[in-house]
């Protein structure tokens, strides 16, 4: 059995009883588990076809530079507030604000595929 940590021993805390139980009632449990005997897999009949099963393809086009350019100047406009940062990022608040924006404009063209027996997902950036 573990015991509690001497925080809260000192205060008094008691487990629930369906807590405190557990443990007996795993290790009964564990104890009464007979072993398992490996068996075949039913063959299901051939005279019923099997329907094949279809693959989810998923194709999506993200137009994020226009968008980017678009919310540059609030990004701009709120810059001075980047100035109230812990250290290293407020020290230049434009400067963070214009590496940011070039690190998002740097994401045009990139292509995502991902190929799975059960889905087919392709995303591109521009």
């Amino acid at each position: 059995m573990y015991g509690y940590p001497p925080a809260l021993r000192r205060t008094g805390f008691v487990a629930p009883k369906a807590i405190g139980r557990f443990g007996l009632a795993a290790m009964e449990a564990r104890a009464s588990r007979a072993p398992t005997v490996a068996r075949p897999l039913p063959v299901p009949p051939a005279a019923t076809p099997l329907a094949p099963r279809r693959r989810t393809v998923v194709r999506l086009w993200l137009p994020l530079t226009p968008l980017f350019l678009l919310l540059a100047p609030f990004a701009l406009l709120l810059a001075p507030f980047i100035a109230l940062a812990p250290r290293p990022y407020g020290e230049r608040p434009f400067a963070t604000v214009l590496g940011v924006g070039a690190l998002l404009l740097s994401l045009g063209g990139t292509v995502v595929d991902v190929d799975t027996p059960e889905a087919l997902v392709r995303i591109r950036i521009f």
